[in-house]
């Protein structure tokens, strides 16, 4: 006789809803200040991004996923329009995936989750910036095919760092 299993599932992913932007802009402000140092400048970049995606969303070719277990945030992302001419491409934002929640796969759950919306609706291309401090998200994204293209040193949260633009051809 086997046995079944009871246990809740790891996490679920779902679109967002009133009020998970503001999560987001909370979380990644919090997060990053607390593991990097980023400060409110950092959070300040955030809340655009994520005030852009409200003011422009595009439910037939953008998306934003919120990654949850019983009700409680664990994690982010979003795919956006590149809204350069020269391109049919989208643009991965605002991957976060909460401390409690790492380990379980769902940075490369949320990063797969683009890429196959992007395949779905006719994207050729998905960017990517991040900086090179985020190991886990680079490892990520490197072996979920994106290739590192570019770099350049800034200073836009108060911390010297390098920036990289990542893509991937669909």
């Amino acid at each position: 006789m086997g046995s079944t299993s009871t246990t809740a599932p790891a996490y679920v992913l779902r679109d967002h809803r009133p009020g998970d932007i503001g999560w987001i802009i909370h979380r990644h402000g919090v997060l990053y200040d607390k593991e990097y140092g980023w400060g409110d400048k950092f959070e300040g970049v955030v809340a655009g991004i994520a005030g852009d995606f409200l003011k422009n969303f595009d439910p037939e070719s953008e998306r934003c996923w919120i990654a949850e277990r019983d009700g409680q945030f664990l994690g982010c992302i979003m795919l956006v329009k590149d809204v350069s001419p020269t391109k049919n491409a989208a643009k991965i934002r605002l991957l976060l995936v909460e401390p409690a929640a790492r380990g379980l796969g769902l940075g490369r759950a949320l990063v797969r989750q683009c890429t196959q919306f992007a395949r779905e609706v006719g994207y050729s291309h998905v960017g990517l910036w991040t900086q090179s401090t985020l190991v886990s998200a680079r490892h990520i994204y490197g072996s979920e095919g994106f290739v590192h293209v570019a770099s350049e040193e800034h200073a836009s949260f108060g911390v010297k760092m390098t920036g990289e633009l990542w893509e991937l051809e669909l």
